[in-house]
């Protein structure tokens, strides 16, 4: 394989995020802007459907191998919601703030606050490859009744962690980036990726 990986993200702060833990390896993490591919319609239902359709779409453009990530946050007494359509869950140009408040009114004074941010890891390391490596790993909390944070983005002020004592949005990155759904999803295949280093693969 490779030593270069596409990340099929335009998100700057995952490239770097990734690239400093893939740096062991001697592996080159760029961004699929760097080739000009185009986002792709994220048009499965799970978040692993979602990550395989980015990883391929990346790497059958650039001819490399491509990692994506699809991840989301889901709410028990939600059914699960907004899952897969975290990003757009109060609409397709919805804020992160539209998206939270749209979050809160829907669960309104329910005493069930159990939730869960879940990221799927997916590493083609071709666009037919036919075992891709998948990770997943999920981070568990509860939505507190009101936003408290300046950091982090998305649902993180609303995201409360009990064995923290405070919301994502109130840690610091090195904080976040320590026990976040993404940081254990990208600590498996880290590991994974090792493995088959030693084996003679990437």
């Amino acid at each position: 394989m490779n030593k270069t990986l596409v990340l099929a993200t335009g998100n700057a702060g995952k490239v770097k995020e990734l690239a400093a833990m893939l740096s062991p390896l001697k592996i080159n993490v760029v961004p699929q802007s760097d080739y000009n591919v185009p986002e792709v319609a994220e048009t499965g239902t799970t978040f692993v459907e979602n990550a395989i359709i980015k990883a391929r779409h990346a790497a059958k453009i650039t001819g490399l191998p491509a990692i994506a990530d699809d991840s989301g946050l889901q709410v028990d007494a939600l059914n699960g919601a907004p899952g897969v359509y975290s990003a757009r869950f109060a609409g397709a140009q919805a804020s992160d703030q539209d998206n939270i408040n749209k979050l809160l009114t829907e669960l309104g004074d329910n005493h069930n606050r159990k939730a869960r941010f879940c990221c799927v890891l997916v590493l083609m390391r071709h666009s037919e490859d036919p075992t891709p490596l998948i990770c997943s790993a999920s981070w568990e909390g509860e939505i507190s009744h009101s936003q408290n944070g300046q950091g982090g983005f998305g649902y993180d002020p609303i995201f409360y962690i009990p064995n923290q004592g405070c919301t994502s949005a109130q840690l610091s990155k090195e904080q976040k980036n320590a026990v976040s759904h993404r940081a254990l999803a990208l600590k498996k295949l880290l590991a994974e990726l090792s493995a088959e280093q030693q084996q003679g693969g990437l």
